[in-house]
């Protein structure tokens, strides 16, 4: 590339960190790193034994984890897919997991669309991985050495690296708000998990990227506090504190299992008053699942 002044021709191994800075970075990102572990396993055992390297790097492209056999070891740390290696496209030109980074989205760099000569026996699949405060985190990369690596057979490779990216990233999400309710934001099935974070007010103090997106939210950041059922659509004809009155007597209700007396004491009132309280709110006494006992 000729605004990183790289050479097509250059075989030099990419650089890579000395063990104390790789160190810094497996510490800085440790719990993520501790999330996406067992995902990398399952993906590892999903696609390991023909003869592939699952990556995983920072948002630089740095690789800070990896599953690869024995068998294939030498062969991708001659190629320099290694932890510590500097896979950006500064770096490296196009490459799956720079490509990835550079362009933020879901790529397959195959055979000799690397820019590099020494790349191009190989074939990459790749996917983003966002935080939990919209920022770019993570590529997950899967490279192949096999010489008779087909463009079909990418393609399903490609699937399962996009679907455990989804769900690294939804398992960090959930983590990163551990009091919280995690609400799915979208029913459409796309790369991306479209999640929220509702706190014990219900009010909305977290969303992954996609969600950002679908709901009009900061792109990046923390989010300002919105009620959730503002941003799902989910209006009635009740409004302000009858809302969360509302809210309050269901889940009264609920951990009582129905029982409307032992929901009253729960909530430190008498019984006529929560029958009087329920008709207002719309909660009659059809409702399903209560009893008066």
């Amino acid at each position: 590339m000729l605004k990183h002044g790289l050479d097509p021709a250059d075989r030099r191994r990419p650089d890579r960190l000395s063990d104390s800075e790789l160190a810094d970075r497996h510490q800085a990102m440790q719990a993520f790193l501790n999330v996406a572990g067992p995902q990398l396993d399952h993906l590892y055992n999903l696609v390991g034994l023909s003869g592939c390297n699952v990556l995983l790097t920072d948002a630089h492209g740095i690789v800070l984890d990896q599953r690869v056999s024995d068998a294939d070891a030498q062969q991708f740390r001659d190629w320099g897919l290694w932890q510590g290696a500097d896979w950006s496209e500064a770096a490296q030109g196009t490459n799956g997991i720079g490509t990835c980074l550079a362009e933020g989205r879901q790529v397959t760099i195959h055979r000799d669309e690397h820019f590099r000569t020494l790349n191009t026996a190989m074939s990459c699949m790749d996917a983003p991985i966002w935080g939990p405060d919209g920022r770019l985190l993570a590529a997950l990369d899967v490279s192949s050495a096999r010489a008779d690596q087909t463009e079909r057979y990418n393609r399903l490779i490609s699937a399962q690296v996009a679907q455990t990216a989804r769900a690294i990233e939804s398992l960090f999400f959930r983590m990163s708000f551990p009091d919280a309710r995690i609400v799915v934001a979208s029913d459409d099935q796309g790369e991306q998990a479209v999640l929220l974070a509702v706190d014990k007010d219900d009010l909305a103090i977290g969303a992954t990227r996609a969600a950002r997106r679908v709901l009009g939210l900061e792109r990046e950041g923390a989010i300002r506090p919105r009620p959730a059922a503002d941003l799902l659509g989910r209006q009635d004809d009740l409004t302000g504190f009858d809302r969360a009155e509302r809210a309050a007597v269901m889940r009264a209700l609920a951990r009582a299992q129905g029982n409307v007396s032992a929901a009253a004491r729960a909530l430190g009132i008498g019984r006529a008053t929560m029958y009087r309280r329920m008709a207002r709110l719309g909660l009659g006494e059809n409702h399903g699942g209560l009893s008066h006992m």
